[in-house]
C-alpha cells in the first residue's frame, strides 16, 4: 500500500465504463471534513494494455482538458481493448482556477513528483498519480500547452528510451501522434530518473511515457485542438486499444532538441523580432527589452546563441529578469 489518503470512487478492477472522483481530504474553515473532488473516467474491456491519459497538470493549459473531456463522452467500453484511465484535471485546484500552480499551496504539480502521501494537496496528488495510478500503466500520455505565458506549435516530447524495444515503441508512438515537431530529451529519463515531472514518474514506474506541448497563450486554437483530438486517437490505435479507428496518412514530424533559451536580464516590455517556427542563426537579434520608466534609454537587445528553429515564445509583453523569452530547437 502506498499510504495515500486519496481514495477513488472507481474500482479499477471492474469492467465497463465508470465515472467518478478521486477524493483528496481537505479540511478548511468552511468545511471541516471537506474533500477536493478530481474527476476521473475509466473504460475497461477485456485483455489489453492499461493507458493513462492526463491533462490539467498545469491548470492554465486547456487543449488537453477539452480533448480528454470530449473523449470521455465519446468512447464506450466496447470501443476499446484493455483499460483506459482519463484524468482531465490532474491538478484540480489549479485547473479550476485556470492557473499554472495551485491556489491552495502554490504547488506546481509538474515539479512535485514523486510527491508525498501526507504532504500539501499538490504533493498528495503527485504521490497518488505516481504511487497508485502509474504502476497499473503500460502507457502514460501527459498533454500540456505553453499555458498563459508561453506558446508552442504542436510538439510531442519524448526521451530516448531505456532499451532498444522501448526506443522503437517511442518512435512508433511519435509517428502515430503525428505532431509537426518532436522535442527529444537526449539525457536523463529511464527507470532511475530523478526528474520531478510526471514524465519522470512514468519512467520510474516503467510506463512508456510521452508528453505534448499544444499551443498556449491562455487561449484554445481550433486547429491545434483538432490535431490533439486526432493525435490521441492515433496513439490509442497504435497501442492496440482503439482497434476500429482508421488513421489517415501521417504528415511527418521534425525532431528537435533544445539548444538555446533566451532569458531576460532586465525588467521591461519585450519586443520580439521572431515568431515560433522561424529559422534563426547564432548571433541573430532575438528582440529588444524596452525600458518605459526611462524611455530615453536605448532598449536592451538580446541575441540567439545557436542556429535552429524557434520552438517556444513568451506571450505577455511585460517581462521580468529571469523570464524565458524563446527556446530554440536544433535538428536532432
Amino acid at each position: 500500500m502506498s499510504g495515500s489518503l486519496i481514495s477513488s470512487d472507481i474500482d479499477f478492477s471492474a469492467q465497463g465504463k465508470h465515472t467518478g472522483y478521486l477524493r483528496l481530504p481537505h479540511s478548511v474553515h468552511r468545511s471541516a471534513y471537506g474533500r477536493i473532488l478530481m474527476p476521473i473516467v475509466m473504460l475497461s474491456n477485456g485483455d489489453g494494455p492499461t493507458t493513462l491519459l492526463m491533462a490539467g497538470n498545469h491548470g492554465d493549459e486547456y487543449e488537453g482538458q477539452i480533448a480528454l473531456g470530449k473523449l470521455s463522452r465519446e468512447l464506450e467500453a466496447n470501443d476499446i481493448r484493455g483499460r483506459l484511465l482519463i484524468l482531465p484535471m490532474a491538478n484540480f485546484p489549479a485547473a479550476q482556477a485556470g492557473t499554472r500552480t495551485s491556489p491552495l499551496d502554490d504547488g506546481n504539480l509538474n515539479r512535485a513528483f514523486p510527491g508525498e502521501a501526507h504532504g500539501t494537496p499538490t504533493q498528495m496528488i503527485a504521490h497518488y498519480i505516481e504511487a497508485e495510478l502509474l504502476p497499473m500503466c503500460d502507457y502514460f500520455f501527459d498533454f500540456h500547452s505553453g499555458g498563459s505565458s508561453l506558446y508552442y506549435p504542436p510538439t510531442l516530447l519524448r526521451g530516448l528510451g531505456h532499451s532498444p524495444e522501448e526506443s522503437a515503441k517511442l518512435v512508433d508512438l511519435q509517428t502515430a501522434f503525428d505532431a509537426p515537431y518532436a522535442w527529444i530529451f537526449t539525457s536523463g529519463g529511464g527507470r532511475n530518473s530523478t526528474a520531478r515531472t510526471a514524465m519522470g514518474g512514468g519512467n520510474r514506474k516503467g510506463a512508456i511515457t510521452l508528453m505534448a506541448e499544444l499551443g498556449g497563450g491562455g487561449a484554445v486554437s481550433p486547429e491545434i485542438l483538432a490535431l490533439t483530438e486526432r493525435g490521441i486517437k492515433r496513439l490509442l490505435h497504435a497501442t492496440g486499444m482503439l482497434p476500429a479507428y482508421v488513421p489517415d496518412a501521417p504528415n511527418g514530424t521534425r525532431e528537435l532538441t533544445i539548444t538555446d533559451s533566451v532569458i531576460a536580464y532586465d525588467n521591461g516590455l519585450f519586443e520580439p523580432y521572431h515568431d515560433v517556427q522561424d529559422e534563426v542563426k547564432k548571433g541573430d537579434t532575438a528582440g529588444a527589452i524596452h525600458l518605459p520608466e526611462t524611455p530615453w534609454r536605448t532598449p536592451v537587445t538580446l541575441h540567439f546563441q545557436h542556429d535552429g528553429m524557434v520552438l517556444c515564445k513568451r506571450v505577455p509583453g511585460l517581462v521580468e529578469r529571469g523570464d524565458c523569452l524563446f527556446q530554440v530547437g536544433s535538428d536532432l
